[in-house]
């Protein structure tokens, strides 16, 4: 289990023109557990509030970690929490960290399978199943840039060859 559910990156400075040095703070890393849930052809994304940290922009479902939560635990707590979906959580499809002005968030991305319940937006603005084409008529963060570029290029992903968890349900060997 985990001691934290976020870390601090190290202490950085920096001299200015006048030779003076100044302490930037430690910046705060939040670690972010996001499900890639397909159906049919089709991804799950959700809408941020628009009063929430990037408001307004497209994401894939997901969260925060709490203390002593694996990214694995949290993914299935917040789904059901924003969505009212239970899934069973399969591979790591990206891990990145990309850094905000005012906090770096540390992502896992795992497929997901959608096992019980209508998703609703009980905990998220609205959400939508959307194609591969149609990624690009929604806005997200600059973090999910390269999944989002790697999910318009790659068909594996959205027929689970990649990592072969639908192959028993596909009648596959």
């Amino acid at each position: 289990m985990r001691d934290a559910c976020c870390v601090f990156a190290t202490i950085a400075s920096r001299t200015t023109h006048h030779g003076t040095r100044t302490i930037i703070p430690p910046m705060k890393v939040i670690d972010v557990a996001a499900g890639l849930v397909f159906h049919e052809g089709k991804l799950l994304i959700t809408l941020r509030y628009p009063e929430a940290h990037l408001g307004g922009l497209w994401e894939f479902p997901g969260g925060k970690l709490e203390s002593d939560e694996t990214f694995e635990a949290c993914l299935a707590r917040e789904l059901q929490e924003e969505l009212g979906i239970e899934i069973s959580v399969g591979d790591l499809v990206e891990s990145l960290t990309h850094a905000y002005p005012e906090r770096t968030v540390h992502l896992r991305f795992y497929r997901c399978r959608w096992a019980r319940g209508e998703p609703q937006p009980l905990g998220c603005a609205d959400f939508r199943w959307v194609s591969a084409n149609e990624l690009a008529d929604y806005a997200f963060p600059a973090a999910d840039a390269r999944l989002l570029a790697r999910l318009r290029q790659d068909a594996a992903l959205w027929n689970g060859e990649e990592t072969g968890e639908n192959r028993e349900n596909k009648g596959s060997p």
